[in-house]
């Protein structure tokens, strides 16, 4: 079973302090690339992966998505998603993505959001989502790119020139990789890119965009703090097409 640190107290109450837990969509300095990836919401049947507080979801029905589906192991984020749903179509539900079931070509969107690094058997359930979404759907996910969840602590080191570096321990030893974020003993499952592609590719999605997400020259002048992101790429967003 997916390890379910969201449910624990003092990790959640930390999360809700995010930037990204307090604004939203908004909050996510990646958001405006991952938008970019996604079609137009009207009509469509869509789920999200690792839903949390539902920001996604609710953004998926504002425009018209005929049917969402929040899914979360945590309970906790459950019961927050769903006070502040507002829209009709949308669902939530409780499920582990590590033992998921879907029905068959119920969906035209599979959404994730940084979620998928915490999955062991990330190629079950790419089958399980190739399975549930129609010829043609839309798979858009973010993770944690491995670049940064492989790195020795501390996080970066100072040159003698004054530049940050960013040590890598062992990018190509795939597995389990436990850290400290928020509390101590978080799990994360780590791989390389070329792994994540090629699980892509052997679960029936052709690829249309792989991007190492960094920040734009206009949000590093809104907010300096995110210069540092150019260091080395935080996220890894992922853009497929289920192959007919």
């Amino acid at each position: 079973m997916t390890q379910n640190i969201y449910d624990t107290q003092a990790f959640f109450e930390a999360y809700q302090q995010l930037p990204r837990s307090v604004s939203g969509l908004a909050g996510a300095p990646e958001w405006p690339a991952l938008r970019a990836l996604l079609p137009d919401m009207h009509g469509l049947r869509v789920v999200d992966l690792g839903c949390g507080f539902g920001w996604f979801c609710r953004w998926a029905a504002e425009p018209g998505a005929a049917q969402v589906l929040g899914l979360d192991v945590s309970e906790k984020m459950l019961e927050r998603a769903a006070a502040e749903n507002g829209a009709a179509p949308i669902t939530y539900a409780r499920a582990d993505l590590e033992r998921l079931q879907l029905p068959h070509t119920a969906f035209d969107l599979v959404y994730s959001s940084l979620a998928l690094h915490y999955v062991e058997n990330l190629a079950g359930l790419l089958h399980t989502v190739r399975s549930a979404i129609i010829a043609g759907g839309r798979l858009v996910v973010s993770i944690e790119h491995p670049i940064y969840m492989a790195p020795m602590h501390p996080r970066w080191l100072v040159e003698a020139d004054g530049r940050r570096s960013w040590p890598v321990d062992h990018y190509l030893v795939e597995g389990r990789r436990t850290t400290n974020w928020l509390a101590k003993g978080v799990v994360k499952q780590h791989r390389t890119i070329g792994t994540t592609l090629n699980l892509l590719i052997r679960g029936g999605f052709t690829i249309a965009h792989v991007e190492e997400w960094s920040p734009t020259d206009a949000q590093i002048a809104a907010q300096p703090a995110l210069a540092q992101e150019r260091e080395r790429p935080m996220f890894l967003l992922i853009a497929a097409s289920a192959t007919p």
